[in-house]
């Protein structure tokens, strides 16, 4: 698998900077050694849930030279908000590096590649064959939900020009697998997006475990969610699904963020960027809101009523509310 990384659109958000940039170089063997090392294992965990296309060696060290620049101030623009979010995740990390030495930065930025590499070469090929067993070898259906919006798949003449490659389509002309009961509203956009039932399955599949998506989990070992302490669904983890899922149901055997079939950077990208847009915060806050992942083990469960520990809960708020109204 290739980790390869590209020259992105300038006018894009995330481009033109070495912190979000992939390496050209294809990825080393994911020795079973490193796979024990803690950066290798938040790497997998970092990849899959905030950002994925990191050069992180580049990241680390531009990272910590913008901090010696500004010192103080703060940092607002993407690559260094993902940066910021990376050392904060993982006590110490600042400090090591700020007292390290280069190679002891560049080392730390490949053992956390070595695993955002790893785990995605690992979930695209669970998936390739997972997604096969949830649609059964139904062409027709796989090509439906692979259809550009705004396209009619049951028309001949684009169907056949969609299969010969003839049309050719971007990453940002998002497929019918993004929405809920796979069906688009031209006049609502939103609704539905990012909320289909395949999609739940591959969260399911790669943050809990593979045989979650049968509703009764077979998992003899903590799903990824638990061992990270992942208690919500986050953007990054809503757009490394939607990505990997659309992979799956391609033709293409083997990922590539370059690769000119799926157009996998620019979709990734484009679905990140619509979740980080400011002005459509309160549609993502609803669409976090509203569970979209409603049987992810990563999100936090109800207490049962009448339980020993509901009743906890209910003298604690009483009591809370009591020392409330004392002090008004």
């Amino acid at each position: 698998m290739s980790s390869d990384g590209n020259n992105l659109d300038s006018s894009r958000k995330h481009s033109g900077s070495a912190l979000c940039l992939g390496s050209r170089k294809k990825v080393s063997v994911f020795f079973a050694w490193a796979s024990l090392n803690p950066l290798v294992l938040h790497g997998q965990h970092f990849g899959c849930t905030v950002f994925a296309l990191c050069n992180y060696p580049s990241l680390l060290t531009a990272g910590i030279l913008r901090l010696e620049e500004l010192q103080h101030s703060p940092i607002e623009d993407y690559p260094a908000e993902v940066f910021m979010e990376l050392i904060d995740s993982y006590h110490g990390l600042l400090d090591r590096l700020m007292n390290g030495k280069e190679e002891y930065v560049i080392h730390t930025g490949e053992l956390l590649g070595k695993g955002a590499s790893g785990v995605r070469g690992d979930d695209t090929k669970t998936l390739k064959s997972a997604v096969l067993k949830w649609l059964g070898f139904n062409h027709e259906v796989t090509g439906a939900l692979l259809c550009p919006i705004g396209l009619d798949w049951s028309n001949a003449e684009i169907k056949q020009n969609l299969n010969s490659g003839e049309t050719a389509v971007r990453g940002d002309q998002w497929p019918m697998l993004l929405y809920a009961g796979y069906d688009y509203d031209p006049e609502d956009p939103w609704k539905g997006l990012l909320k289909s039932e395949i999609l739940v399955y591959g969260f399911n599949h790669i943050f809990t475990s593979p045989s979650s998506v049968d509703k009764e989990s077979k998992a003899t070992r903590s799903s990824n969610a638990y061992l990270h302490g992942m208690k919500s669904v986050t953007k990054g983890s809503v757009a490394y699904i939607a990505t990997q899922v659309q992979f799956s149901l391609s033709s293409s055997s083997v990922f590539s963020w370059m690769d000119m079939v799926t157009d996998s950077e620019n979709f990734y990208l484009s679905i990140l960027d619509l979740l980080e847009d400011p002005d459509e915060s309160q549609e993502v806050a609803d669409l976090i809101i509203c569970r979209i992942f409603p049987n992810s083990s990563s999100l936090q469960q109800c207490i049962s009523a009448n339980s020993a520990l509901s009743k906890i809960c209910a003298r604690c708020t009483a009591l809370q509310e009591q020392a409330s109204v004392g002090t008004t």
